[in-house]
């Protein structure tokens, strides 16, 4: 590679801690793991929290995220990540919503843990096809985006450019998931054993 891929997380107040937590401990953690067994190699992936503003974001049980870009300083993202967590305000605000249509749009993989495909959804990224959500908001996805063929008993669904995952674990799973992607199996196995973390390569 060139350059590092570029990974963005969307942070906004309520996020649920470990559903940005998972996914960003493993773009880093990949990205040691590439540089250690390539020294010299440019680096696998660069990971930014973006968010609307510069301002701390409050996580859903308190833990305060100082935010590296906003929505205008952000680097477009070769993949974007949007957690989950009480995403009804993220989901009904509009600058939101814009900058998450955009930053999909521009990406090359726009993946969701948890609830956060209610975010994807709204921003018009998620319209037809299979996807997932935590158990206990699949009536919900259903209700509020009846064109989306929403799927049970799966811990992601990957439909190329759009990836949705199930939960926390499942998050960490399909992040894993998409380093085997976009560089090798080898690399996220690598990066499993470090983060000590069984790594389900199943969906």
């Amino acid at each position: 590679m060139s350059r590092p891929l570029n990974i963005s997380i969307l942070v906004f107040d309520d996020v649920e801690a470990l559903d940005l937590g998972g996914p960003y401990e493993v773009f880093t953690t990949a990205t040691r793991m590439h540089q250690r067994a390539q020294p010299g190699a440019a680096p696998a992936f660069s990971v930014q929290c973006v968010a609307r503003t510069l301002d701390a974001v409050r996580a859903r049980a308190g833990l305060r995220v100082l935010p590296d870009a906003d929505f205008v300083s952000a680097v477009a993202p070769d993949v974007l990540v949007v957690p989950g967590g009480v995403v009804d305000t993220a989901a009904a605000c509009p600058a939101t919503r814009q900058w998450v249509a955009q930053a999909a749009q521009s990406a090359s993989i726009t993946a969701s843990v948890c609830t956060g495909a209610f975010i994807l959804a709204a921003a018009g990224v998620l319209r037809e096809g299979p996807v997932t959500t935590h158990w206990e908001d699949i009536g919900d996805l259903r209700a509020q985006f009846p064109q989306l063929a929403v799927q049970e008993q799966v811990r992601w669904v990957d439909q190329g450019r759009l990836v949705t995952s199930a939960g926390i674990s499942a998050g960490i799973d399909m992040s894993l998931h998409l380093v085997s992607r976009l560089l090798s199996p080898a690399l996220a196995e690598r990066t499993a054993r470090q983060m000590d973390t069984p790594w389900n390569p199943t969906p």
